[in-house]
């Protein structure tokens, strides 16, 4: 079992950064696959970037090139680096650990983009 807790969201100009944070508590953190994915108001869930636990990252084609995702396994934390943010970047952003068919989800943190 692994429980997620997402920060870091808030309000912030296009242009600006953020850095979203996931901490995990539960064991066996550094085995999981990490995910971020977010939504916008009246659309689908979608997927952003994941770490695999071998640090293999891929990244939707929308955030390539101004998000980064990184994973720290000592603090149990995984990361979503966010700069160069634009309107349509505004969701709430979810923390997904998964590994064979086993998922888990944090609560959210929202992020506001204002143009």
């Amino acid at each position: 079992q692994v429980q997620l807790v997402e920060s870091g969201g808030g309000l912030v100009q296009a242009g600006g950064f953020l850095r979203l944070s996931c901490a995990a508590s539960g064991s066996g953190f550094s085995i999981y696959h990490m995910a971020w994915y977010r939504q916008a108001p009246g659309k689908q869930r979608e997927f952003v970037a994941q770490i695999t636990s071998g640090q293999i990252t891929v990244y939707a084609d929308s955030v390539k090139g101004r998000f980064t995702i990184s994973r720290d396994n000592a603090k149990n934390t995984v990361y979503l680096q966010m700069n160069s943010l634009k309107a349509v970047d505004t969701a709430v952003y979810y923390c997904k650990a998964f590994k064979q068919g086993i998922d888990y989800w944090g609560q959210g943190t929202q992020v506001i983009v204002s143009s």
